[in-house]
């Protein structure tokens, strides 16, 4: 299976109005959070909640964390969501695809949906 690349929305959850279509966010199912720009957190005004290390291909970094109203295929939610000074893309974590329910169907490459699982 190769890379799965989806068009979604990001929003300050304030302002859910003023929200940015992302073309080419990459989906991770290795990434626990969803991770974007600093750029489009200062754009979208998100609030920093604090400092959170994360493993990274480079090494452990510390992250700024927030978190963002995301919406894809008319499915909403706010996320989690960590902060990269680095990587100039968005990555859509696994969080992210639960609170959404979605998941990546191997066969296709594509996000189908999944039911939500509480216990």
């Amino acid at each position: 299976m190769g890379h799965v690349r989806v068009k979604l929305k990001i929003a300050n959850p304030t302002k859910r109005q003023e929200a940015v279509e992302v073309e080419d966010a990459l989906v991770d199912t290795g990434a626990t959070l969803s991770l974007i720009p600093r750029t489009l957190a200062d754009r979208l005004g998100l609030e920093v909640l604090g400092q959170i290390p994360a493993q990274t291909a480079a090494g452990e970094v510390n992250l700024d964390h927030s978190y963002a109203f995301m919406e894809y295929d008319g499915k909403q939610s706010v996320s989690d969501v960590a902060i990269s000074d680095s990587y100039a893309g968005v990555l859509v974590g696994v969080y992210t695809l639960e609170a959404l329910r979605l998941a990546v169907d191997p066969t296709s490459g594509r996000l189908v949906d999944t039911k939500l699982l509480l216990f």
